[in-house]
């Protein structure tokens, strides 16, 4: 069995030998004249990351490709291979919400590729206030949960700064319930992050009743405490597991089975136009009668999308409101400029957070 199994692989093995052989030295050309292109960046003070550049290479390779690979599969081997590309530029790094084993942290790896230099920070707001500082050249935010709806402080930082959005990802949100023991004997806590807390709150309810619930600052820092602690126990993701050395007792304890989480990265410099885009904005109106009818009109004269609504309270005392909304296309798209024009003339308050790559 062996002998025939063996002699069944031995040419396969060796045709895949040959073509990793190839690919090799296809990789290490292509990195070659990604050096060169760092060079010509360099001259001109160019950015080395360009997420509208990165969105097309990976689009156009998808269109070619006839399988068997799928679309996320050449989208994550691209990545990495344009990550490994600029790491060989600059070593580019990206402030996330800490410590180490968060979503956000895994968001920013599957966004910009695992040859990336992660600062893990301890709040949304020090993401934002690195990134101003220079600290970080990107950041990585959470703006929306599709169970619990906008994270409420991300869009406050927004009205403050003057950071623009890049891109964007759609993280799939995976929660375990996590041990030292791989069980709940002697637990008496669960820790995790107040959202985290939020989207498991069915299942805690009907699997955990009686064990205390705790908010802290991360799902990653619940894992932390509950490597420390064994009557503690964590939600959180597989990579804070691995780091923190936990067991999962009970996985996949999310309420909702396809429970998502959207991110943006955040930067100093604006994304040009990739053909696949989307662009955020703040805006309020002046509180009349058809007021805010009189400022959505012109998108859908100009035949913009809507993708997004969302209001914030303006904190005036007034009852006032910011409205958040998301666009199909590239502020520099004719129809999105014109109607944005428009906006500009009706609304009280406009300020545009950006115009990037859409997730697909």
């Amino acid at each position: 069995m062996d002998d025939e199994l063996n002699s069944r692989l031995k040419p396969l093995r060796e045709r895949i030998d040959a073509i990793d052989a190839q690919l090799i030295a296809l990789l290490n050309q292509r990195a070659a004249v990604a050096l060169e292109v760092g060079e010509v960046k360099k001259h001109f003070n160019a950015p080395v990351f360009r997420p509208e550049r990165e969105q097309q290479v990976i689009a156009r390779l998808q269109s070619m490709s006839e399988g068997p690979l799928a679309a996320e599969h050449i989208s994550a081997i691209w990545r990495e291979i344009m990550a490994a590309s600029r790491s060989l530029e600059k070593s580019i790094k990206t402030a996330f919400l800490g410590p180490v084993g968060t979503y956000s942290e895994q968001a920013m790896h599957e966004y910009f590729g695992q040859s990336i230099e992660g600062l893990p920070c301890p709040s949304i707001d020090e993401v934002f206030r690195a990134v101003e500082a220079g600290a970080a050249e990107f950041g990585v935010v959470p703006v929306e949960n599709s169970t619990e709806g906008a994270v409420s402080r991300t869009l406050d930082l927004f009205l403050q700064t003057q950071l623009v959005i890049g891109g964007e990802l759609a993280l799939p949100i995976h929660h375990n319930l996590l041990t030292l023991s791989g069980n709940l004997t002697g637990v008496k806590r669960i820790c995790a992050h107040a959202q985290a807390l939020a989207q498991c709150q069915h299942w805690l309810t009907a699997n955990a009743p009686h064990l205390e619930r705790q908010a802290v600052s991360s799902n990653a820092e619940a894992a932390r405490i509950a490597a420390e602690d064994p009557t503690v126990a964590a939600i959180a993701g597989d990579r804070a597991a691995a780091h923190y050395g936990l067991q999962v007792a009970y996985a996949l304890i999310q309420d909702d089975p396809h429970n998502r989480t959207r991110f943006v990265m955040i930067g100093k410099e604006p994304a040009a136009p990739s053909g696949y885009d989307q662009t955020s904005l703040i805006v309020s109106v002046k509180n009349e009668p058809g007021a805010m009818f009189r400022l959505l009109e012109p998108l859908a004269r100009h035949g913009v999308s809507m993708t997004r609504f969302e209001s914030r309270p303006a904190r005036s005392g007034t009852w006032a409101y910011y409205f958040y909304i998301d666009l199909e296309g590239h502020r520099d798209d004719a129809p999105v400029a014109a109607a944005l024009a428009e906006l500009e003339q009706k609304a009280a308050f406009l300020k545009i957070l950006g115009s990037y790559p859409r997730s697909r």
